[in-house]
């Protein structure tokens, strides 16, 4: 079973109607930079207190600025039991490249 998901396959995903948890593990200030619309916000360090409000049932896919944070994320929330967890690879930087340059990027 793969844990990611390219932009790409995310955007047609989305486009297609498919219900997903899109959760945002970025602090509060990149959050407010930036985000995909849509999208929950648990930041990484509050994820262990937070696990109550996801639904283990929900496919979620998880990101964050460039990948990593949300990676650490996916891999907490499979220990945890979450089945349908997948990372998106190279987060919203990568998101704002390939699919929806009206996001901004920032450092």
């Amino acid at each position: 079973m793969s844990f990611t998901i390219t932009p790409q396959d995310l955007k047609a995903r989305l486009d297609k109607g498919d219900k997903l948890v899109l959760l945002d593990v970025r602090e509060p200030h990149e959050y407010s930079l930036a985000k995909i619309d849509g999208s929950v916000l648990i930041p990484l360090g509050t994820l262990p207190q937070s696990l109550d409000s996801l639904d283990r049932g929900a496919e979620i896919v998880a990101y964050c600025h460039l990948g990593m944070r949300s990676a650490d994320a996916v891999g907490f929330l499979a220990q945890q039991g979450f089945q349908n967890v997948k990372n998106l690879v190279g987060g919203i930087d990568a998101w704002s490249l390939r699919v929806d340059p009206s996001v901004p990027r920032y450092r």
